[in-house]
């Protein structure tokens, strides 16, 4: 949990709800997984879809997790909905990075880095895929995603600059009320 708070943690939230928002225009419903229907679509991902194992390694866990195979950040504007969730053991949802960019690995460089064998590689794939397609997850164009991505990045920015604007002005307010005591 974060300790430390600052106006990057923020604006990613600001990110996330807007992804949300929109992956929920593309269903047509509200996507809680913590409640509700929601959690209900979630539930049933994790235990019926994948059988209680994790979508990448495949080890059944009772720990499992909710992971964006299309990250849900600024960068690959992943959304949160039902076809883009899979469930996740711990040590798969830390994503690997490319050494050269420091780009994390898209979910199927990460798929293949964490299966032993091939066939794992092609058995976990060919679910996940089906998975995608099943739940509906909006095949978006390229002008899509970076319309989301400039929305993203501008909602980053703007969230972000907030807190350097809030700061100065508790100084100038704090200025004129000290000046008066």
């Amino acid at each position: 949990m974060t300790t430390y708070n600052t106006s990057s943690d923020s604006a990613n939230t600001m990110i996330r709800a807007f992804l949300t928002k929109i992956g929920e225009e593309y269903l047509g419903h509200s996507f809680n997984t913590g409640s509700g229907k929601g959690k209900e679509i979630w539930t049933r991902i994790k235990e019926k879809t994948f059988n209680k194992k994790c979508a990448f390694c495949g080890s059944s866990s009772e720990n499992l997790t909710i992971e964006h195979l299309i990250m849900f950040n600024r960068d690959q504007c992943g959304l949160n909905h039902p076809g883009n969730i899979v469930p996740c053991c711990k040590s798969c949802n830390k994503r690997l990075r490319h050494s050269d960019t420091k780009k994390y690995y898209d979910w199927l460089e990460q798929l293949e880095a964490v299966c032993k064998t091939i066939e794992d590689l092609k058995i976990r794939k060919k679910k996940i895929l089906k998975h995608i397609k099943d739940e509906k997850y909006p095949d978006l164009t390229d002008d899509e995603v970076n319309a989301l991505r400039a929305v993203a990045m501008s909602l980053y920015e703007r969230t972000s600059s907030e807190l350097e604007k809030s700061i100065n002005l508790f100084k100038d307010i704090d200025k004129t009320l000290v000046r008066r005591r």
